[in-house]
């Protein structure tokens, strides 16, 4: 007995909080090794079994080894702590941790073998440098007060935080560690907590069931492989590198693997799972043997707060948690029909997707569900005033958008804004496709504008309102509305799993003033893209496949003042000749060929009796044609005076180019009719006047799918408003569109 005692005292102390399946079992092995442990629980009856009985081991042929071990509960406890393997449930790992502080030797450390991800929190209550980080994959349970059942080997990785290098404190606690099986040291623990995090949404399903573990998950392989790969799509975003471990391998349920590949590692997963002495998992049994609430709903918080935070759905995931807590409580409510209901929530395989038209009326559904948290999004919006002219506004409502577009859509995979000087600043985002299949993989360019006609303080007097199905505000139908279409539709296709495209998200802060400062990086942009999607508001519901070229100029006319009552012949009048000038101008029009030309502002002269030395006349040119555009100009640059002592100049530009329907526009149109009509309803198109950055694509080889925004009216007028449930179809018809052309 003196030679055990003697090695005991050279052995390394540990401290074990919380003696359950996994404190419990590691505790045993470091005993049996003959390491001084103490256990601290707070469960009084498993505590004074173990004093009473030493720490049990129950093996799976009915076997049971008991060993010495100091077990108290953590008022009783005293002395400091210097290893301490921390193995509490997750949600209790606040308290334990806040009780281990003050106690905790300065060179001491906590070692976090739990489930989920605590180490941050750990961190954050004993400093980083007093935190260990490490990956559990223990099968075992506590049998009675005092008994850990066996649950055979398994996996336990032991590193640094953060993916620091191994240290010599993390190789020495392998090495004890292995008196229980197959520690060992990583400087990825983070890999595998995020590959435990997959897995065990697979063991928390099956908890929904009174089952079998391998068989609940051998048939119900679509849940099953869709909860995993929304994990594993949280883990990709944040650059983790997945671990395998014992018999899973994570990276057959990623998004996008074989599904040849997938259903064998389904084969080698549940095949393991038979040999296993424990058949149900600590969740099931929490739920059903201890009665109490399961751990599970607590460490997937993170996992859902990671997707919240870059814009991936945890549909399943969620559907999962709540059917657990509904089961706390009530355990005789288990039942496969959960898991019948979960596959029916997980969509197939790309090669097994449903009909184009079953696919848009998911997706109508969906939108139709969350139809007041975009009418939510659209409020928020609106309340941020944009006018054009305001730099600061713009600023303020762009700083909004990048918070708003990374709570919908997450952190894009580029971002670049791009300051103007005298303008709103451009703001270019960048996300990748997903189960895209099309042959041309460009992206999509998404257009829009933030800037709106409404100079500030407008908001004061006409606030964002909704009646019914009628939104009124500044801006809400050009176009802001338009842009919370966009990003719910893509919000849709993500949480259906349903395929699109690289997207490339545009927004521009000067729009309404003519996209002077904007236009060229719109268009060097546009031509990466395959083609552009541009969310300006409807005309009556319908599509634009043509918009006119609009003209901007300033015809300025220089006479020769003089006094009109001394010497009325001695001057030469600038009005009379911007008069008869006028008359030739209004020539011009041809509204049979789309062409319409306004003179809108008229200035001359100084003194009523002073003939009128100067005058000019602003005028709108729009043109339907390039052709009707090249006579314009023309017409424009062949001006001569009547009054040969008058002088002429004629200045500005074209400030859109023409939009034509072309083969491009052309074929775009049809794929939004065809899309419209999956949706339940024809789609018209339309020619207007009003110009857009559309025009500046078309004319640059892009081609352009315009006016799929807002169904509403008023745009720049104090009637202003757009249709809820046209929000609804509108993004619908968007979503329709992106899953297509991520198929072909």
């Amino acid at each position: 007995m003196s030679d055990t005692s003697d090695t005991a005292r050279e052995r390394t102390a540990y401290t074990v909080v919380g003696a359950g399946a996994i404190g419990g079992t590691l505790a045993f092995a470091l005993a049996r090794a003959g390491h001084p442990v103490t256990l601290v629980d707070t469960d009084t009856a498993h505590v004074d079994a173990i004093r009473a009985h030493g720490l049990v081991l129950a093996a799976a042929d009915g076997g049971r080894t008991s060993v010495p071990v100091t077990a108290t509960t953590p008022d009783a406890f005293t002395g400091p702590l210097e290893r301490v393997l921390l193995a509490v449930k997750a949600q209790a790992t606040r308290s334990a941790v806040e009780w281990i502080a003050p106690r905790l030797a300065p060179d001491g450390y906590v070692v976090s073998v739990q489930n989920g991800f605590n180490e941050d929190l750990i961190a954050g209550l004993v400093g980083a440098d007093r935190t260990v980080a490490a990956f559990v994959n223990i099968f075992a349970d506590v049998a009675e007060p005092g008994v850990i059942q066996d649950g055979g080997p398994g996996a336990l990785v032991i590193g640094e935080p953060g993916g620091a290098p191994v240290s010599d404190r993390v190789r020495a606690l392998v090495a004890d560690l292995q008196s229980w099986g197959p520690a060992r040291a990583s400087d990825n623990v983070e890999g595998y907590l995020w590959a435990k995090a997959g897995f065990g949404a697979m063991l928390a399903a099956t908890a929904l069931a009174d089952a079998p573990m391998a068989d609940l998950i051998d048939r119900h392989r679509p849940a099953m492989a869709r909860l995993t790969a929304e994990v594993f799509a949280v883990a990709d975003r944040r650059g983790v590198t997945l671990e395998a471990f014992d018999a899973f391998d994570p990276r057959p349920f990623r998004r996008g693997a074989d599904t040849a590949v997938r259903d064998a590692a389904f084969d080698r997963l549940t095949a393991w799972l038979r040999t296993q002495p424990k058949d149900r998992s600590g969740i099931w049994r929490d739920l059903a043997v201890r009665h109490r609430p399961v751990e599970v709903t607590t460490h997937y918080s993170d996992v859902i707060a990671y997707a919240d935070g870059t814009g991936l759905p945890t549909t399943l995931l969620r559907a999962v948690l709540e059917g657990l807590r509904a089961l706390e409580g009530a355990p005789h409510t288990m039942s496969e029909a959960r898991l019948d209901a979960l596959d029916r929530l997980a969509p197939p395989p790309a090669d097994q997707l449903p009909p184009a038209d079953e696919q848009a009326g998911a997706v109508l559904r969906w939108l139709e569900h969350h139809r007041e948290d975009m009418v939510a999004d659209l409020a928020a919006y609106t309340a941020r005033g944009s006018a054009s002219d305001d730099p600061d506004a713009l600023d303020a409502c762009l700083a909004w958008l990048r918070e708003w577009l990374d709570q919908r859509l997450g952190t894009p995979e580029t971002e670049e804004i791009l300051p103007r000087a005298d303008a709103g600043d451009i703001m270019i985002r960048r996300y990748p496709a997903r189960g895209a299949t099309a042959a041309d993989g460009r992206p999509v360019m998404l257009v829009g504008h933030y800037d709106t006609v409404w100079p500030t303080g407008t908001l004061d007097a006409w606030p964002f309102c909704r009646e019914g199905d009628v939104i009124s505000g500044p801006g809400v139908f050009d176009m802001k509305a338009g842009l919370v279409q966009a990003v719910w539709a893509l919000r849709a296709l993500d949480a259906l799993g349903l395929p699109r495209p690289a997207a490339s998200l545009v927004l521009n802060g000067d729009e309404e003033t003519g996209s002077l400062a904007s236009h060229e990086a719109l268009v060097e942009e546009g031509r990466d893209c395959r083609l552009a999607m541009v969310f300006e508001g409807a005309a009556d519901g319908a599509i634009k496949t043509a918009r006119k070229g609009v003209g901007l100029f300033t015809l300025t006319v220089t006479g020769t003042e003089a006094h009109a009552g001394l010497d009325p012949t001695a001057g030469a009048s600038a009005v009379d000749e911007l008069a008869r000038q006028v008359l030739r101008l209004t020539e011009l029009r041809d509204h049979a060929a789309g062409t319409s030309l306004n003179v809108g502002v008229i200035e001359g002269g100084t003194r009523s009796n002073v003939t009128a030395g100067r005058a000019h006349a602003r005028l709108d040119v729009r043109v339907a044609t390039a052709g009707e555009q090249q006579r314009i100009a023309r017409a424009l640059a062949g001006l001569r005076p009547v009054d040969a002592r008058t002088r002429l100049e004629v200045t500005g530009d074209w400030n859109r180019p023409v939009f034509e329907r072309g083969e491009g526009v052309a074929e775009l149109a049809d794929l939004a009719k065809a899309c419209a009509r999956r949706l339940g309803h024809d789609l018209a198109e339309a020619s207007v006047g009003g110009a857009s950055d559309g025009n500046f694509l078309v004319a640059a080889g892009v081609p352009v799918l315009d006016g799929i925004g807002a169904v509403g009216h008023g745009a720049h007028a104090r009637s202003e408003s757009t249709s809820v449930s046209g929000m609804v179809t509108r993004a619908a018809l968007a979503a329709a569109v992106l899953a297509t052309l991520a198929e072909k």
